[in-house]
């Protein structure tokens, strides 16, 4: 079961796109493995790419937000404050089980429902407020 990208996920800055682009055909790769029974062997592989996605598009965005004076920059630094904070919970986890079906499910949750709802809901309007200072 992949999860698709659609026009409706764009945001309007490339770089942005790129990243979530990027983000989407990992999880894709993850979600094919599963469904070939190899998802334990790319589970570590997502973590990882996990951790340094975060650290590089969240720090994209929020550059973008306090260069621009983008006025939900607060809120907007929160969401990607808890997803770091679901991250890292899901990083221990499989750092002390293993990479069990369990792990596997709990990426697709975190990562897969957070992604699109954010993108939607929240990177949109940040696209919207960049539009003309790009």
């Amino acid at each position: 079961m992949a999860i698709e990208w659609t026009e409706d996920l764009t945001v309007g800055v490339s770089k942005i796109d790129d990243q979530h682009k990027e983000l989407y055909r990992r999880i894709n790769q993850l979600l094919e493995a599963c469904s070939q029974s190899k998802g334990r062997e790319v589970i570590g592989e997502t973590i990882n790419f996990l951790g340094e996605y975060v650290v590089d598009h969240f720090g994209q965005e929020e550059a973008y937000m306090q260069k621009y004076n983008y006025p939900e920059y607060p809120k907007h630094k929160g969401y990607h404050t808890e997803f770091i904070k679901s991250f890292q919970d899901l990083k221990a986890r499989f750092e002390t089980d293993g990479p069990g079906t369990h792990i596997i499910i709990m990426t697709n949750r975190v990562v897969v429902n957070w992604l699109n709802n954010h993108i939607r809901n929240v990177d949109n309007l940040l696209g919207v407020f960049l539009k003309d200072k790009l």
